[in-house]
């Protein structure tokens, strides 16, 4: 009849478990009964060797040599009572040529002995399990010598071998209970760590887990999301393909800490932890993700990871259009009033005040956009410009470039300044805007030196304060209260830190002389080598003023 063979994981190691424990039970009796058998044997054997030597004395060698072999002789009567104060089975006495001279059984006296004294008559002592007329015994012979040390005889002593399997198997039951005792024990431990077992395996079947396995790798390395498993110590102790392109994470990053595998920052904070929150943000490696922190029952955590940072950046486009439209909402309000005036001075017959209004507006829109393509050269950034003076018009603060500004159409990725620009004069209008002083204005600033674009956004609204200077680069962090946008605060400063980072420059907040902040960002090789020559600004160029209603302010 064939076992059914045990499916589940728990049962199988407990099947295993059981007949290791049984196993190693039976084996380890079998090795300590073996040698103590072998102990037992060598324990009689010296037993009967010493009652051997005190037998061979030297008033038994002087009997042996002046008398006769006799039942009632010395030498009968002294062996004798060595065998009865020492309990040995027989205590024989025997001459040169092995005839006994003692016995157990008188009977045998004067007859020679049943096994061959040869070695023991020449001067060896002997010991041996044999069997002889009194059956098996543990045997001892040794040489009886005279007051010359000549040999005359020999003595020998046998143990009862009986007495010694008893007590070999006396020690038995006393194994088999110790035995008993480590294999109920070892059963115990075993149903323990198989209950243990199916519980953390939930019961499923050792196929079921390789299954499981594969299923897990396959998932987690073909998600578009990032998962990062930390054990209860805090070590990474996965982390799947996504996450690694995500993080920027080195292959060895699995045993260590965040705080080892990546740079000190927001993005460590909240993989170790010590960020709580869900739906977190956080800039990594100029990329916006967002981070879920999952505790597991084992007291480790998973970490997923969501690159928002194509949905930031349109998020920022929708804003910025946002703000485009409601710009040319008021200026489409703004051309209307225009308009009625221009009817009204020809319904007057002031001809010529309505084509000078015309004129000036004409001009002054031309001569401001001529201006600003002048100095920056670069198409994007220039509309970038004319798109953010509207905005900040709008909310009645004045945006100008500086006389220092100039940079040629030789930007390697514009795309990058943008963001840089965009972000630090939205910041700008909003603290201006916000602070509302007396003459409120944003001064931006964009020029070359050599292959390193220097930005510059000042404005005159409350500053930074110096303990702050730092804070306010960091991702999530903002003074503003949170509002409905889903991209939320906090994170513009971070990306053009991180962006200025990348191209291995910086970006940091100073004090304005007349109060104020001035932002400055700095990035190396942001430029193309051509036309540098171009890159010349005029110190004593005037400062443009980017009204959105063609009207200096």
């Amino acid at each position: 009849m064939r076992i059914p063979r045990p499916r589940r994981v728990f049962a199988q190691v407990l099947a295993v478990q059981l007949a290791i424990t049984t196993g190693v039970t039976i084996l380890a009796t079998g090795l300590f009964l073996a040698p103590f058998g072998s102990q037992l044997d060598d324990q009689a054997m010296r037993r009967a060797l010493a009652i051997a030597q005190t037998a061979a004395e030297p008033d038994v060698a002087r009997d042996l040599v002046a008398t006769e072999p006799s039942a009632s002789g010395p030498v009968q009567h002294e062996a004798e009572r060595i065998r009865r104060a020492t309990r040995a089975l027989y205590v024989v006495v025997m001459d040169t040529h092995g005839v006994r001279w003692s016995h157990t059984n008188p009977a045998e006296i004067g007859y020679h002995v049943s096994t061959d004294p040869g070695r023991v008559l020449a001067g060896h002592e002997v010991m041996e399990i044999d069997t002889g007329t009194l059956g098996r015994s543990a045997r001892a012979k040794v040489p009886l010598r005279d007051d010359r040390g000549d040999i005359v005889g020999a003595v020998s002593v046998g143990i009862a071998y009986g007495s010694v399997r008893d007590q070999l198997f006396g020690a038995v039951p006393g194994m088999m209970l110790y035995a008993g005792a480590a294999l109920a024990v070892g059963v115990l431990a075993a149903l323990l760590v198989s209950r243990s077992v199916r519980r953390r395996t939930h019961g499923v079947a050792f196929a079921d887990i390789s299954a499981l396995l594969d299923e897990r790798e396959a998932m987690l390395h073909g998600v578009r999301e990032g998962v990062v498993a930390c054990d209860r110590r805090g070590r990474i102790r996965l982390v799947n393909d996504e996450a690694r392109r995500l993080l920027t994470l080195d292959a060895d990053a699995t045993g260590h800490t965040p705080d080892e595998a990546l740079p000190r920052g927001r993005t460590a904070d909240v993989l170790a932890g010590r960020v709580d929150g869900a739906d977190l943000l956080t800039v990594s490696g100029g990329r916006v993700l967002v981070a879920n922190r999952m505790p597991t029952r084992d007291g480790g955590t998973v970490v997923t990871l969501r690159d928002r940072t194509e949905l930031e950046l349109l998020g920022r486009e929708l804003d910025s259009t946002q703000g485009l439209l409601d710009a040319l909402r008021a200026q489409g309000h703004e051309h209307a009033n225009r308009l009625h005036t221009i009817l009204g001075l020809i319904e007057i017959g002031r001809h010529d005040r309505a084509a000078q209004l015309i004129a000036g507006v004409a001009h002054t829109h031309r001569s401001s956009a001529e201006q600003i393509a002048e100095r920056v050269r670069d198409p994007l950034l220039s509309a970038l410009l004319v798109g953010k003076s509207a905005v900040a018009a709008e909310r009645g603060v004045p945006l100008r470039l500086s006389p220092a500004t100039l940079l040629a159409e030789r930007v390697v990725d514009p795309r990058d300044l943008v963001t840089v620009l965009g972000n630090l004069i939205d910041n700008a209008v909003d603290a201006v805007a916000g602070h509302r002083p007396s003459g409120p204005f944003i001064e931006v600033e964009l020029r070359a030196e050599d292959t390193t674009a220097v930005l510059r956004v000042a404005d005159n609204g409350p500053g930074v304060p110096p303990e702050m200077r730092e804070q306010v680069f960091t991702e999530g962090w903002s003074t503003k209260p949170p509002d409905h946008r889903p991209h939320g605060r906090g994170i513009g400063l971070a990306l053009v830190r991180r962006l200025a980072e990348r191209y291995g420059g910086t970006a940091r907040v100073a004090a304005r002389a007349d109060g104020g902040a001035v932002f400055t960002v700095v990035l190396p090789e942001a430029l193309a080598l051509d036309d540098m020559a171009d890159d010349t600004a005029d110190d004593n160029a005037p400062v443009v003023e980017l009204a959105a209603s063609g009207e200096s302010r």
